[in-house]
């Protein structure tokens, strides 16, 4: 995985989510893509999700429980899961956790 993205553009307006406990910022490649980068706060929540989403975790742990799962899984830097399309995840963080989200 690599520390940056090169010739991309930012879109400059955050997205604040949950009262400012998840806080992220849209990148758009060249090629169209889409990814968002960003924080989330010690929480718990419950993100929804459009398209599949894969969230890759740079800094922190994370527990996550994807819809119709009974068990929570642990995520830590430099490891990632799988949202399907149209479904959601419970997060919980007690510190903070950096992340990409990858759309598609």
């Amino acid at each position: 995985m690599s520390a940056q993205f090169d010739q991309v553009s930012v879109v400059k307006k955050s997205n604040i989510y949950f009262d400012g406990k998840c806080v992220s910022h849209n990148v758009i490649f060249a090629d169209g893509s889409k990814k968002s980068v960003g924080v989330i706060f010690p929480s718990s929540l419950t993100f929804n999700t459009g398209a599949p989403e894969t969230m890759e975790i740079i800094g922190g742990v994370c527990k996550v429980r994807l819809a119709g799962a009974s068990e929570w899984q642990t995520y830590a830097a430099g490891q990632q899961f799988n949202v399907a399309a149209n479904s959601s995840f419970d997060i919980e963080t007690v510190e903070t956790v950096d992340y990409v989200c990858h759309f598609g």
